[in-house]
């Protein structure tokens, strides 16, 4: 039976191909994926102890737009419909305010790999989104750092960022003209 929502959470700095997998994965269970884009703001990241880089600033290069048009361009390069998706800004520390993003009671996507994705879960059960746990292999994870830090390295974009996001990338990286996104430059 096919859900009518499942909402899937990151801080996408950037969109990768295993995001991409998961709302691929979450579209095969409903008819709608809601995308919430988690540290939106530009400042005060709140720290968390099970992830110790996720509240840095170099580890949020990446404005809610720019994270927004990758999101936007790398499922739209993979076909999949406008009407299956939507993307939102996501304050996933001010659970206060996640009826008014996501409907109550919407199965919360995350796939675990570590403490930090365990915390999620525990988040979400708490706030009464029930979570649809995807265990990930430690051993195959692609980790957005990664990609920042390979990016930085090599001055190009990797194939782990699917088709469309890579594109965008590819021209912030070409440019590089005094808006820096961080992604390059030690961040």
């Amino acid at each position: 039976m096919m859900l009518p929502l499942i909402a899937f959470t990151g801080r996408f700095q950037p969109f990768h191909c295993q995001h991409l997998e998961m709302v691929q994965f979450a579209l095969q269970r409903a008819s709608k994926v809601l995308i919430g884009i988690t540290n939106p703001e530009d400042k005060n990241y709140e720290y968390h102890p099970s992830s110790s880089h996720r509240h840095l600033a170099e580890s949020n290069p990446l404005s809610v737009i720019q994270r927004q048009q990758l999101i936007e361009a790398a499922l739209s390069e993979d076909g999949i419909l406008g009407s299956r998706w939507r993307v939102i800004a996501f304050p996933l520390d001010r659970p206060g305010c996640w009826p008014s993003l996501i409907p109550p009671r919407t199965p919360q996507l995350v796939r675990v790999f570590s403490a930090w994705e365990r915390e999620k879960v525990r988040r979400f059960e708490a706030a009464g989104y029930p979570p649809l746990v995807v265990d990930g292999d430690s051993a195959n994870r692609l980790s957005a750092s990664d990609v920042r830090h390979s990016m930085r390295t090599t001055r190009q974009v990797p194939a782990s960022v699917p088709p469309g996001a890579r594109e965008w990338l590819g021209r912030w990286l070409i440019t590089d003209t005094g808006t820096d996104i961080g992604v390059f430059h030690g961040g």
